[in-house]
């Protein structure tokens, strides 16, 4: 499995487990809480996978980046989470600090 690939699913994967967190309410609702701990599991184990390849700083950030962005647009549709001026520019900045690293360093490995 290309590196690129496995770092994709263990960040769906930890975008979905941390969504069901929020649904879980302290781990008081079961299905929420198993899907939690799969979740988180195997975001982990693809995540092991991408980093046979991927340099461990970069695949981090762009594993950072990319869940933030995802999990704050499931907050906003699904937990009518509001984002401000202020919560848009900042995920901007972040998006744009991970795009510097990938496109202008030489520690992501091209």
């Amino acid at each position: 499995m290309p590196s690129q690939l496995a770092l994709l699913i263990a960040i769906l994967l930890e975008v979905v487990a941390t969504s069901a967190l929020k649904a879980s309410d302290g781990f008081s609702n079961l299905i929420p809480s198993i899907v939690v701990v799969v979740g988180y599991g195997a975001a982990f184990y693809f995540l092991s996978l991408a980093l046979k390849t991927i340099p461990m700083g970069v695949a981090y950030a762009i594993w950072s980046a990319v869940g933030i962005v995802l999990i704050s647009l499931v907050g906003w549709i699904a937990f009518a989470q509001k984002l401000d001026l202020a919560a848009l520019a900042g995920l901007g900045l972040i998006i744009a600090g991970v795009l510097v690293l990938n496109v202008f360093s030489g520690t992501a490995g091209h």
